[in-house]
């Protein structure tokens, strides 16, 4: 259920209404917009009428049916804006995530933020561990790189966003103050580590699986902001089809139906979406032009020595290239 409060509501009447909600076993989540205030009730409201809370100081009640609740907007009505150390995304703001698949070296990170950052992003991306389909596969640096991501941070001054793998690495996510938490395709359905991430107040980047359907995506970020960290943004990477041309299939109704049903950012990774080098430029345009609030562009100093993913990791100079026809594309559908 979801409550709007009426704007007159006197704090004897809120204080009442929230004795009243928690009496019936339920959590209020208190969202204060810019014109009204909307309470969630989180918890099973299956044998309660609606009727019951309407009080002196309530607007209406709504049963919302959806299994997504918080993140849908029958409870927020406007775009969410995610602030990352200073870079917002959603809500009119747009951002350009960029880096390495994987954190190989000092020297290949830094080379890749210094040419990220020059050529206009706003986020530092690499993975320092790495969830590898053939167990042989390079798996990631781990701690080490963390801490490189930590170093290119300070020194290009450039949040940075990583992926987390399990609960037991939060101690160390928290130890290098690492800016976004990416969840990818594959732990997307891992309740355990997602509740966690909900008790934290760093923003996370959750993937789509890889076969998620898009109320499933939405149902995941569910696990999130219930368990009280609101600060999601949402990713669309591609699902797996049938077709064998490229790594996956982009999905950009994705976007406009996830901008329909829900206030959180949306951006996309043509990277991964594609897997193919010539792809991710024209699947980064046709993203903008779908409304994406961001792009996730996987960029490498020398690809050909690449320890992952060598076929979808732009040259830096496409890279900047890329981001001049973004930045002209933006401009154009103002």
């Amino acid at each position: 259920m979801i409550v709007t409060l009426k704007g007159d509501i006197t704090q004897e009447q809120y204080t009442s209404l929230i004795d009243r909600i928690k009496g019936k076993g339920l959590e209020p989540n208190i969202d204060k917009g810019t014109s009204k205030t909307v309470i969630g009730l989180r918890g099973d409201t299956k044998g309660i009428e609606t009727g019951y809370f309407m009080v002196d100081g309530v607007e209406s009640v709504t049963r919302v049916s959806k299994r997504y609740k918080l993140v849908s907007r029958d409870f927020h009505p406007s775009d969410s804006a995610i602030d990352v150390s200073g870079v917002k995304i959603g809500s009119g703001y747009f951002a350009v995530i960029a880096g390495p698949c994987a954190v190989e070296s000092e020297e290949q990170l830094f080379a890749a933020a210094e040419a990220v950052k020059k050529a206009g992003a706003s986020l530092l991306r690499g993975g320092a561990f790495k969830p590898r389909t053939c167990t042989y596969d390079f798996q990631g640096l781990g701690e080490e790189g963390l801490e490189l991501l930590a170093r290119a941070r300070d020194m290009f001054h450039l949040p940075i966003v990583t992926e987390i793998l399990d609960t037991r690495d939060l101690e160390l996510f928290e130890k290098y103050n690492i800016d976004m938490y990416q969840v990818g395709a594959r732990n997307m359905g891992n309740t355990a580590l997602l509740k966690e991430l909900g008790t934290v107040k760093k923003p996370v980047l959750l993937k789509r699986g890889m076969s998620a359907t898009i109320e499933e995506l939405l149902s995941s970020a569910e696990y999130i902001v219930s368990n009280g960290n609101p600060n999601v943004v949402l990713c669309e990477r591609g699902i797996r089809t049938f077709e064998t041309s490229c790594r996956n299939t982009l999905d950009l109704t994705a976007v406009r139906i996830v901008k329909r049903e829900s206030h959180l950012p949306i951006i996309v990774d043509p990277s991964h979406a594609t897997g193919v080098l010539d792809l991710v430029g024209p699947m980064s345009l046709a993203s903008v032009a779908a409304g994406t609030d961001g792009l996730l562009i996987e960029v490498h100093p020398d690809r050909r020595k690449a320890l992952s993913d060598a076929h979808q990791q732009l040259p830096p100079e496409e890279f900047s290239a890329l981001m001049v026809k973004i930045e002209k594309l933006r401009k154009a559908l103002e």
